[in-house]
């Protein structure tokens, strides 16, 4: 473990006792989100010491061009900045005229934080002597709405405890922010516009280059103990920011209370000329509610969202504190109410990577969201990628792949490729076959075909032309080779034929055949459509079948096994547990020359083949993979190790699985790869998820039929989980002893646990 200080709870995230070395990292891990907008957990109050300030407006960006030494053709212009974007959450506190700073008080006292994830709101509260000698005692909450959700609310309360003091609160909205994360410092917002009315105060501004334009808005009302006073305002504004000073004597044991309701209006959905009268709307909505009001529907907000979320796992605090930590942040990143958003690789609690989509949805997320919420969110997911299959079909094009071939980008806000490291970009073509496999996992896990004809053909076909133009024919060997590529090892590139890539291309290449067929006899009107858009010939098809039929596999004899790719039996093969911990983690101890030479993994890669395309192997096959492959495995990529638990799992390997899955599950909270104070790991929380209802509840869909076979931990009493499955929930409760069924629907559902076939009827409790 690399850090302990998080308490132990089953519904919150706690951290007590005030360490300034920990300020990042709880920024991080206490970060909260309503889909729309998110914030690091950073002090309403001034800080001076280390901290990571960050506020995130979902699906603003900023094309930060490219910095490298060299440009070859190609190459993407730019690598899309999440934008820190003007901060409301700021109250300025002074207490007897000197700033309330927590790294500069003489005393902290009974320091607790907390994120209550069963209701969805953050906590602050301690006692502090200033250096004035004044001994306060301080207590904040705060919250993103998710039913209004332009808006976030806080109440903020401070006690003198040893005399009477003047108190001031300046809340502030500030447009002069900056990234953590940029190449050339530029400038990323300009102001607009200021303006204050009464308690209201109002900063519009634009993104440079990329035109969003935004409004950051504030409200306060101050309260004495619990009841509201009026105290007459100081207000302030320069170029970027706008304030309300508010004094006021209070007695010793008395308390001064400010609730600021704050959040953001924006053009993406509302009329630019119109945000500060939108503000005003979501002001008067949150304000007649107020603090209390608005903190009641919070609560009931995210009761509906844990009645079909829920993990919960009896016997084992920190495992059930690390699945809830996972389905909170997911919740809070994505919920599937607008069709231009994805999921970020760090959500709203950090600006490493950049970008909002990476192939991580396709391949983790959406089993998640398929299964605890309705279908309708999952395949908003795939119509997102369709709404960029013409930006996929330029970004292969700028490569040279013609006849409209798509290559969907490693990282992208709008359709167009925006990473900017050669190895991620042009190599890790993979993320193609995870878009198409997303179009079967839907259609395997809801039964509606729909999307295929309507969309996901198009789709589908692009990515079948892209593989057929990639492969390359070698006479010597007489098969299709794909040359020049990085697997999901990230610590492979530029190799030839990696195996998961060259099998999942011929896999897409034959699911489009397959679906072309089924839509040409089965859906007339749609086929006709498609192919009055893409012109595909019999001769196209017979390029794709030679390079599926045709596709060449690097594979070992001696040790009877898939070979990562074609030089890896040339490495010296030195396990792990061979390796000596002072280096570890391998990706911020050596060298990048060093890494590409060693025989480590960084995340699963034939496995990842053989977790998507389970079915295509033996558990023979899995265990001499699995057995090979593992231990030389680092699993540094947050990605890595749900995948192995779920395996592990599947070869009833218990206690590795139950490793794994508390890594995968508290990958942030004990901080693994010692990196969470850059924001935490969203999309492979949802793998997370996968580990425990994929791995010990074993659920798959085989011959169109939700079939289970239940393992359990043996430090666990029991667990269980739900999921809706073609809109009938199924909960689902594994102990040592039993599991049991109950199904929220209509109909029967018939099920196959461990190979036998069970029947499931409507509110009846079923034992198996």
């Amino acid at each position: 473990m690399n850090q302990d200080y998080i308490v132990p709870n089953n519904w919150s995230i706690i951290e007590e006792g005030f360490n300034p070395e920990s300020v990042k990292s709880s920024e991080s891990l206490f970060s909260i989100g309503n889909g729309a907008m998110g914030q690091r957990a950073n002090f309403e109050e001034f800080y001076s010491g280390p901290t990571f300030q960050g506020s995130y407006i979902a699906g603003v960006y900023y094309p930060d061009k490219t910095r490298v030494g060299w440009w070859k053709n190609g190459y993407p212009e730019y690598f899309a900045k999440v934008l820190n974007a003007p901060n409301w959450i700021g109250i300025n506190v002074f207490v007897n005229d000197e700033q309330l700073d927590l790294f500069t008080c003489t005393s902290i006292g009974n320091f607790k934080r907390e994120l209550n994830m069963k209701e969805g709101w953050l906590s602050r509260s301690f006692f502090a002597i200033l250096q004035n000698g004044v001994q306060i005692k301080v207590e904040s909450i705060r919250f993103l709405s998710l039913d209004i959700d332009e808006v976030g609310a806080i109440k903020y309360s401070v006690t003198p405890l040893n005399y009477d003091a003047k108190i001031s609160f300046t809340p502030y909205v500030d447009a002069g922010i900056t990234n953590e994360d940029t190449n050339w410092n530029d400038q990323f917002w300009d102001v607009l516009n200021i303006v204050q009315e009464g308690k209201q105060s109002f900063v519009e501004a634009k993104t440079m280059k990329t035109n969003f334009h935004t409004c950051t808005f504030m409200e306060s009302k101050l309260f004495l103990n619990d009841k509201e006073v009026v105290v007459k305002s100081v207000d302030f504004k320069s170029a970027s920011y706008a304030s309300s000073k508010y004094e006021k004597n209070i007695k010793q044991g008395d308390s001064f209370i400010i609730h600021k309701i704050g959040g953001y209006t924006i053009d993406r959905n509302q009329d630019r000329n119109e945000l500060i009268s939108s503000a005003r709307q979501a002001l008067k909505l949150a304000t007649d509610l107020g603090f209390e009001g608005l903190l009641e529907m919070q609560k009931e907000a995210w009761a509906k969202i844990w009645s079909t979320s829920d993990i919960t796992i009896e016997g084992d605090v920190k495992a059930q504190q690390g699945i809830r930590f996972n389905i909170f942040h997911l919740n809070q990143t994505y919920l599937g109410k607008d069709p231009l958003l994805n999921i970020g690789p760090k959500g709203f609690t950090g600006e490493k990577y950049g970008g909002s989509t990476y192939w991580d949805t396709e391949a983790y997320c959406i089993p998640f969201y398929m299964a605890t919420k309705d279908q309708k969110v999952a395949r908003r997911l795939l119509e997102y990628r369709h709404a960029h299959l013409e930006k996929a079909i330029e970004n292969a094009t700028k490569l040279g792949f013609t006849n409209g071939a798509a290559l969907y980008p490693m990282v992208t806000m709008n359709g167009e490729e925006c990473h900017n490291e050669w190895e991620i970009t042009f190599e890790e073509i993979h993320r193609n076959g995870a878009i198409a496999f997303a179009i079967y996992n839907y259609h395997r896990y809801t039964n509606d075909y729909s999307y295929i004809p309507e969309k996901g053909l198009e789709v589908l076909i692009g990515i079948a032309r892209f593989w057929q133009q990639r492969a390359t024919f070698s006479s010597d060997k007489e098969q299709y080779m794909i040359l020049g590529v990085t697997g999901p090892n990230e610590y492979e590139n530029n190799i030839n034929n990696n195996w998961y890539t060259n099998y999942i291309a011929k896999w897409c290449i034959n699911y489009a055949l397959e679906n072309l067929e089924i839509v040409k006899n089965d859906y007339v009107s749609d086929y006709s459509r498609i192919i009055g858009k893409v012109d595909i010939t019999n001769e196209e098809l017979k390029k794709w079948r030679a390079v599926a039929d045709n596709m060449y596999f690097p594979y070992s004899e001696k040790n009877d096994i898939y070979l990562q790719q074609d030089g890896f039996l040339d490495k010296e093969l030195i396990t792990v547990s061979e390796l000596d911990s002072s280096q570890r983690p391998i990706n911020q101890k050596w060298s990048w020359d060093r890494i590409l030479r060693s025989p480590y993994i960084k995340q699963a890669d034939v496995l990842q083949g053989f977790y998507l395309f389970e079915d295509h192997f033996t558990t023979e096959e899995l265990v001499r993979h699995f057995d090979f492959y593992e231990p030389l495995t680092v699993h540094e990529s947050s990605l890595s190790p749900c995948v192995h638990s779920i395996q592990s799992a599947k070869l009833d390997r218990i206690e590795q699985a139950y490793t794994f899955y508390l890594r995968t599950s508290r990958l942030d909270l004990d901080d693994y790869n010692h990196e969470v104070e850059e924001g935490l790991h969203i999309t492979s929380m949802a793998g997370t998820w996968m580990s425990i209802v994929e791995g010990f509840g074993g659920m798959r869909i085989h011959n169109n039929r939700l079939t289970f076979a239940p393992k359990i931990p043996k430090r666990w009493k029991n667990y269980s989980f739900k999921v809706n499955f073609r809109n009938q929930v199924l909960k689902v409760n594994i102990s040592h002893s039993e599991t049991t069924f109950e199904l929220d629907g209509l109909n029967d559902l018939k099920i196959v646990v461990n190979g036998d076939f069970v029947n499931v009827t409507p509110n009846v409790l079923k034992t198996v």
